[in-house]
C-alpha cells in the first residue's frame, strides 16, 4: 500500500466514522477502487481498516476533552456528573463487548455478503428517514433550552437501550453512529446529545475494535508465519492513515453536530439509500466483490469493524 493509498482511506474513515452513513460501504468502495481487495491483502487491509480507527478516537479525545476530564474527575469521586456520565457509557458498551466478541465470526460468515450490506443500506436510510419525520422535526420545531446536562442526568435505562441499539450495527452496513444517535433520540436527548453520547461511546468501541484486531492480526501473523499489517504496508503508510483519519474525524464530528441540530437525520437516510444503489451496481458489474471474510463486527460507523468491536 503506498502512502496515498494509506491517506485516502484514512480520509474516508474519518469522514464516515461518525456520520450515520456507513464507513463499512465507503471502505468497500475505496479499497477495490485503489485496487486493495486482492486475497493475498485483503485481510491486512481489513485489520489497518479498524486500526486507523485510532485516529477517529484521538479527535474525538481532542473535542471533548472537557467532557472526559470530567469522568475522570467522576473516577476518583470529584464530578458526581462525570461519574454518572463514566457509568453510564460503561453500561452502553457492555451489550457491544459481549455480543461483538460472541457473534463476530458467526457475523463474518453469513452477513457479510451483497445482499445483506446492500440491505442493511437501504433499509438504515428508510429508518432514518421515518424516525426524522416523526421525531426530529418535533425537536427542531421547539426551543432548545439550555440542556447540556441531559448526558449526565440520562438513566442506566437510557443508556442500556442505547448499548443494545448499538448491536444492531453488528449487522454489516448498518452504522454505529447511525443506531446510537437514533437511540438516543428514541430515549429523550436532542440531537446534539444524542451525538455526542455516540462520540463518547466510540472511545470504548473503537478503542476496544483497534485493540482487539491489531492483536489478532500480529498472533496470527506471528502463527501462520506471514507479514503482519505493519509488515505489510509499512509503518509510513499507517502514520499517513492514522493521521489523516484523526483531522478529518475532526471535521466531521464538528459538522455533524451542527447539521443535525439545523437539518435532522433525512439528507442522511436519502445518501444511505443512494450508496445502495452504487455499491449495489459496483458489485453487480464486478468491480466490488464481497467473499465474506472482511473483519465485522459492529458497523463502527461502520467500517470493517470489530465491537470488540463502528
Amino acid at each position: 500500500m503506498e502512502w496515498w493509498q494509506a491517506a485516502i482511506l484514512g480520509l474516508v474513515e474519518g469522514i464516515t466514522e461518525y456520520l450515520p452513513v456507513s464507513s463499512t460501504g465507503h471502505l468497500i468502495i475505496a479499497s477495490a477502487l485503489m485496487g486493495l481487495d486482492e486475497p493475498e491483502i485483503k485481510s491486512s487491509v481489513d485489520a489497518f481498516n479498524i486500526v486507523i480507527q485510532g485516529g477517529a478516537i484521538l479527535a474525538v479525545l481532542g473535542l471533548y476533552r472537557d467532557r472526559v476530564f470530567q469522568m475522570l474527575r467522576g473516577l476518583v469521586g470529584r464530578s458526581p456528573a462525570g461519574r454518572r456520565l463514566l457509568i453510564n457509557l460503561f453500561v452502553a458498551f457492555l451489550p457491544a463487548a459481549v455480543l461483538g466478541l460472541r457473534f463476530d465470526e458467526l457475523i463474518e460468515r453469513h452477513l457479510f455478503s451483497t445482499g445483506p450490506v446492500i440491505a442493511a443500506l437501504a433499509l438504515g436510510g428508510v429508518y432514518m428517514i421515518v424516525l426524522d419525520r416523526w421525531k426530529l422535526r418535533r425537536h427542531r420545531a421547539r426551543p432548545h433550552d439550555d440542556d447540556n446536562d441531559l448526558l449526565a442526568a440520562m438513566t442506566i435505562k437510557q443508556a442500556l437501550i442505547i448499548g443494545f441499539m448499538q448491536c444492531l450495527a453488528m449487522w454489516p452496513g448498518t452504522s454505529r453512529s447511525m443506531m446510537t444517535i437514533t437511540g438516543g433520540v428514541l430515549v429523550g436527548l436532542r440531537p446534539r446529545q444524542a451525538a455526542e453520547f455516540s462520540f463518547l461511546l466510540g472511545l470504548p468501541t473503537l478503542g476496544g475494535a483497534c485493540v482487539y484486531k491489531l492483536a489478532k492480526n500480529i498472533i496470527e501473523s506471528d502463527r501462520d508465519g506471514v507479514p503482519n499489517l505493519f509488515e505489510v504496508f509499512g509503518v509510513a503508510s499507517f502514520a499517513a492513515g492514522l493521521i489523516v483519519a484523526t483531522v478529518s474525524a475532526a471535521f466531521a464530528v464538528k459538522w455533524l453536530v451542527g447539521f443535525l441540530n439545523k437539518h435532522g437525520l433525512e439528507a442522511f437516510g436519502w445518501y444511505r439509500i443512494g450508496l445502495a444503489v452504487v455499491l449495489g451496481t459496483l458489485i453487480a458489474t464486478g468491480v466490488v466483490a464481497l467473499d465474506g471474510e472482511s473483519a465485522v463486527g459492529i458497523d463502527v460507523g461502520g467500517s470493517a469493524d470489530s465491537a470488540g468491536q463502528p
